[in-house]
């Protein structure tokens, strides 16, 4: 074996490199930063980062949840058993308390991931965060395939997509005053299969409904999503069980699933490797109220 060689690294090992080192910087320029955890894969991959990018010491910054209320139950149960595991401090910025106080109203089709936005911004004043790690890649959406790895937002939370600062030779600029905040992505670069194949590497548990099981669904607008407190059927749509998995995880109102025999970690990337249909566009039903629903999100300060 040459010099050269034995020097060679990995694809994934260059991407959790270039994610490590975003969230060194990050901690050494900013003052309070904050990781959004959802439960969800790419939040679950960020948490394995975070740990490696510390280690030995303990992750050194605390992870906020934006719950809207319209949880899966099986990925709750994962959030509160991993921040358990890890001792972190688990900040929960509440939708439905944001009802009760006035805050928000709740959204005429009953989805909350609209309302999520007034709840997060109030979280982050509060807290005074200046920086939020949040698990968004370029791959899954056209808005999110324009943000930068260091993503400025203004003292409303706003997000310009045109008045982006440019990122040359891995230079981030964390500059910002009070009030301002920077979002961080520091899985921008990697695509889904990446995502599963550092699952399968690094062997990291996931809630149990992205993996193929039984559940009663609805077809609507030819997706399928799941029969709960939180979505049910309108006039002529019948409820049938049929073998699915999740891609993504969202609220249980507005996240579908698709057909899937895959119940292993390896099934799984043989599926992803094979389709052609982002995450998003197969499986999240909000994403489909405008060509720009997302981008109009993000301008108002969704992560």
């Amino acid at each position: 074996m040459t010099a050269t060689a034995a020097y060679q690294v990995s694809h994934l090992d260059a991407l959790e490199a270039e994610s490590i080192f975003v969230m060194r910087e990050v901690v050494a320029e900013m003052e309070r930063p904050v990781l959004l955890f959802s439960g969800g894969k790419d939040s679950i991959v960020m948490l394995r980062l975070a740990q490696k990018a510390f280690a030995p010491a303990n992750i050194p910054f605390p992870v906020m949840h934006v719950d809207t209320g319209h949880n899966f139950p099986e990925v709750l149960e994962y959030r509160d058993q991993r921040v358990a595991e890890l001792g972190l401090q688990l900040i929960v910025a509440s939708v439905p308390e944001a009802l009760t106080k006035g805050l928000v109203r709740e959204s005429a089709d009953g989805m909350r991931n609209r309302i999520q936005t007034p709840v997060l911004l109030d979280a982050v004043e509060k807290h005074r965060f200046d920086a939020l790690f949040g698990g968004a890649r370029r791959d899954e959406e056209k808005a999110r395939a324009k943000e930068r790895m260091f993503s400025f937002r203004d003292e409303f939370g706003q997000w310009d997509p045109k008045n982006q600062r440019p990122e040359l030779w891995a230079l981030y600029n964390g500059r910002h005053h009070p009030g301002e905040s920077i979002r961080v992505f520091p899985l921008s670069n990697w695509t889904e299969l990446d995502v599963w194949h550092y699952i399968a590497r690094e062997r990291i548990p996931l809630p149990s409904i992205y993996y193929a099981h039984q559940r009663e669904v609805i077809e609507r607008d030819g997706m399928l999503y799941a029969v709960n407190e939180f979505f049910r059927g309108r006039a002529g749509e019948q409820p049938f069980k049929a073998q699915v998995r999740y891609r993504t995880v969202g609220d249980a109102s507005c996240t579908a699933a698709v057909r899937s025999d895959a119940d292993t970690v390896e099934k799984v990337i043989e599926e992803v490797a094979a389709t052609r249909i982002t995450e998003r566009g197969a499986t999240r039903g909000d994403d489909r109220v405008s060509e720009a629903a997302m981008e109009d999100r993000k301008r108002e300060g969704y992560f």
